[in-house]
């Protein structure tokens, strides 16, 4: 992220909290210096604040605990924001993305939009269009279900490839050695968790967040 920030810190009024429950943002910038401002202005929502310098440390992070809103650069060493969305979006389908961008890095922020992110916010950040910005991501990601968004485990990755592959519940306990039973409870926590309520929404759904991409992996 370039060092062009204007986002104000001090002086600043203490923004209300969005709601009673503290939302829990990721935010990855490879500079200390606007993670360390852009970190400052977050908590001013009421909101727990992970930065990180790197995409593979958010990703980590990802896997371990819960996340309701992340927010990347799109140019960082090793791996860029494009390929953090793309691979965020895989573990936690509906996590809302946001992504920064300066004026050169316009159609970088485009691809990002394609493959998952909400919308992008262009540099130098000004404060109250940032936050604005980030409470309407926020807004949006409000799950009724308790399992709506959470991360899909890799003993659901399992069964969610052989139910891409048109395997029944059956034929999916026979392959893994798992009983039925086991099976039917991971089928319908992915069911909640990409919340649809069918196999063809879920191969929809799979096809449209890029989960089908799972059906390659080893």
């Amino acid at each position: 992220m370039s060092p062009c920030l204007s986002i104000e810190i001090a002086g600043s009024k203490r923004v209300a909290m969005i709601n009673k429950v503290k939302k829990r943002i990721f935010f990855v910038d490879n500079e200390p210096s606007v993670r360390r401002a852009v970190g400052r202005t977050l908590k001013q929502l009421g909101s727990k604040v992970n930065c990180f310098a790197n995409a593979a440390d958010c990703l980590e992070q990802l896997r371990l605990q819960s996340c309701d809103l992340l927010i990347t650069d799109v140019k960082m060493p090793g791996m860029d924001g494009i390929e953090l969305v793309c691979r965020a979006k895989r573990l936690v389908p509906w996590l809302p993305v946001l992504v920064v961008t300066g004026y050169g890095d316009i159609p970088l922020a485009v691809r990002a939009i394609k493959v998952g992110a909400v919308n992008f916010i262009e540099k130098p950040l000004e404060r109250h269009s940032f936050l604005a910005a980030v409470e309407s991501a926020l807004e949006q990601n409000s799950p009724y279900d308790g399992l709506l968004g959470k991360a899909i485990s890799k003993a659901e990755k399992k069964v969610l490839r052989l139910l891409l592959d048109g395997r029944s519940n059956k034929e999916i306990a026979h392959t893994l050695h798992r009983s039925i039973r086991t099976v039917e409870v991971h089928r319908r926590n992915i069911m909640r968790k990409l919340n649809v309520d069918s196999v063809a929404g879920l191969v929809k759904r799979a096809a449209k967040m890029g989960l089908v991409n799972l059906k390659t992996e080893q």
